[in-house]
């Protein structure tokens, strides 16, 4: 029955849940691979159907989660990036270009 599998897929941690998208909370310990991954598996879910409201939501806000994971990685990224062109281009109007 499906209505088994939707509800092992609450975010609640409980046991024999098998759904990909509801793996554990993203944060520091998730690389941007991965969050990336889990992202992309939370948008398919989403986009399928067949959800109740509470799990789209709660699929919804994991997907916002993993988004926000994703955009520090970027974030972090850009920083290290500028930092390094910075350091690169002490004064030099004619360095090479950014990208």
């Amino acid at each position: 029955m499906s209505g088994t599998t939707a509800k092992n897929a609450k975010k609640t941690g409980g046991t024999g849940g098998t759904g990909s998208a509801e793996e554990p909370e993203p944060g520091p310990e998730l690389s941007y691979e991965e969050a990336r991954e889990e992202l992309a598996t939370v948008v398919r879910t989403l986009e399928s159907g067949g959800l109740s409201l509470k799990e789209s939501l709660a699929l919804w806000e994991r997907g916002e989660k993993l988004a926000t994971t994703c955009e520090q990685w970027l974030e972090g990224a850009r920083a290290k990036l500028a930092a390094a062109m910075a350091a690169d281009e002490p004064g030099d109007e004619d360095g090479p270009a950014p990208f």
